[in-house]
């Protein structure tokens, strides 16, 4: 077994780069507020959750707070789940790394997220910052440690995704932005250089490779303990008429 970070991202539907954030994968906002489906995946996601009780850190988009439906409905997960953390997702979905470097306007963003974050989950926030859709570039990292953040776990050191890191498409590079920053990087989970988290875990040719990667993880630890780390989205447990749950050896 291996000490794996589980880390969960709050997604809805209109934050994915089809509809939001990206210069020319968006085509504009799907809804509003918490979609039915994301509301579905919730309470699916609350009810495994129950279940397992397991350490996890989800990073959340700070712009779902301002929606009543999501805010009272994580409120209420961290009373009742106090080995739940919370870290930051970004302020909306904005692929920074697939727009030209603009490093006045993203350090006002996180800071404001992570205000309002902190404010929000009080003694569950932890410093710890993922950028929308894994786009991280090199210069965004001394911008993400002077906003305050102490550990960055943007990194899907995959090649098939290397055009996220940046004009130079190198993942090495972002590791040593991120390091001469002095902050703690935390790449996510690849198995034969291909990557295993998120929507990994339900395409077809990169499902397979990424359950088998997963199937001997655990125990479930904070980072600083945890030899690999893994995510995947509250939406997913939607699917399968909300009976989807993480390839955990845990149920």
């Amino acid at each position: 077994m291996k000490p794996v970070w589980l880390t969960v991202d709050s997604d809805d539907i209109r934050h994915t780069p089809k509809f939001q954030g990206h210069p020319t994968r968006s085509k504009g906002v799907a809804h509003k507020g918490t979609s039915n489906e994301m509301k579905e995946a919730m309470n699916a996601f609350r009810s495994w959750l129950d279940r397992t009780q397991v350490t996890l850190t989800i990073f959340v988009i700070a712009d779902q707070l301002d929606d009543d439906v999501f805010s009272e409905w994580l409120a209420d997960l961290l009373q009742n789940h106090p080995q739940v953390t919370i870290g930051c997702h970004g302020l909306t979905h904005r692929c920074w790394s697939a727009f030209p470097e603009d490093p006045d306007n993203f350090l006002a963003a996180i800071v404001e997220a992570d205000v309002k974050l902190h404010k929000f989950a009080g003694d569950a926030w932890r410093p710890w910052f993922r950028a929308p859709a894994g786009y991280i570039a090199p210069w965004m990292a001394p911008v993400i440690a002077k906003a305050g953040f102490e550990l960055d776990t943007s990194v899907n050191p995959s090649w098939l995704v290397r055009k996220k890191a940046g004009p130079w498409k190198d993942w090495n590079s972002v590791q040593n932005a991120l390091k001469d920053s002095g902050l703690v990087s935390k790449p996510w989970l690849c198995k034969f250089s291909l990557p295993t988290c998120g929507p990994a875990l339900s395409i077809p040719i990169l499902r397979w490779n990424a359950r088998r990667a997963w199937r001997n993880l655990g125990p479930f630890v904070l980072p600083d303990e945890a030899e690999h780390t893994v995510y995947w989205h509250i939406l997913d447990h939607g699917k399968k008429n909300g009976q989807w749950k993480p390839p955990l050896m845990i149920e």
